[in-house]
């Protein structure tokens, strides 16, 4: 147990070092900003910003990926509780199809960020940029769900945040199996997709190849 522990302060540090250079330099209010749901076949895509409590560490942070669903799910309310301010957005698949799937990714955390209660002075993104905000307030970081604290947070808001959604819609589009692949191209999803054909909340521009291939059968 206390091994555990110590491994799970270990990577806190270890993933904080960026914050604490930039707490350093007088950026109070960090903003760590991910998504979630670019790939998957329906629903919408998710982003979550998010200012952590320097004051208030959370330990086993990490990448929404490499965690467990319990461990999600429990870090969630944890930050949700402790954040000094948090905001989650979505944008639904017909806009996706509308703007293309990073544009609605970048539009979701630009929204997400413009939405919260306490004013960012520094963002930290995962592997994008966003042209609403100056250059010098943002720093993209490849991985950064990995590497950052903050932006782990974020991750883990935008994850567990759309995983509820698809677990929803699995209640209202029966059949899809929605609760359990996320909106995924699982073979699972596919052959659902054969016999029933897309639901409302399917991506039409994330079809077209399963479409053109569905009318040379």
């Amino acid at each position: 147990m206390t091994a555990s522990r110590e491994s799970l302060e270990e990577r806190y540090k270890r993933m904080d070092l960026l914050e604490e250079d930039l707490h350093g330099k007088g950026y109070l209010n960090l903003a760590g900003v991910d998504e979630a749901g670019r790939g998957p076949l329906a629903g919408p895509v998710v982003a979550a910003a998010c200012i952590l409590d320097p004051r208030k560490p959370i330990l086993g942070l990490n990448d929404s990926k490499k965690l467990s669903e319990k461990r999600r799910e429990a870090l969630f309310e944890q930050i949700r509780e402790v954040a000094l301010a948090y905001k989650i957005k979505a944008i639904p698949p017909t806009r996706i199809d509308q703007i293309n799937i990073l544009e609605a990714t970048k539009e979701a955390m630009t929204l997400a960020l413009q939405e919260l209660e306490v004013k960012p002075d520094f963002i930290l993104l995962d592997a994008i940029t966003l042209k609403a905000f100056p250059p010098e307030i943002q720093m993209s970081l490849v991985k950064g769900d990995a590497r950052s604290n903050t932006i782990a947070a974020a991750s883990i808001l935008a994850k567990v945040s759309r995983d509820h959604y698809m677990i929803e819609m699995d209640e209202q589009y029966p059949g899809y199996g929605f609760s359990k692949h996320k909106g995924y191209g699982t073979k699972a999803h596919y052959e659902a997709l054969d016999a029933l054909g897309p639901s409302p909340i399917h991506r039409r521009s994330f079809l077209r190849k399963w479409a053109e291939e569905r009318k040379l059968r």
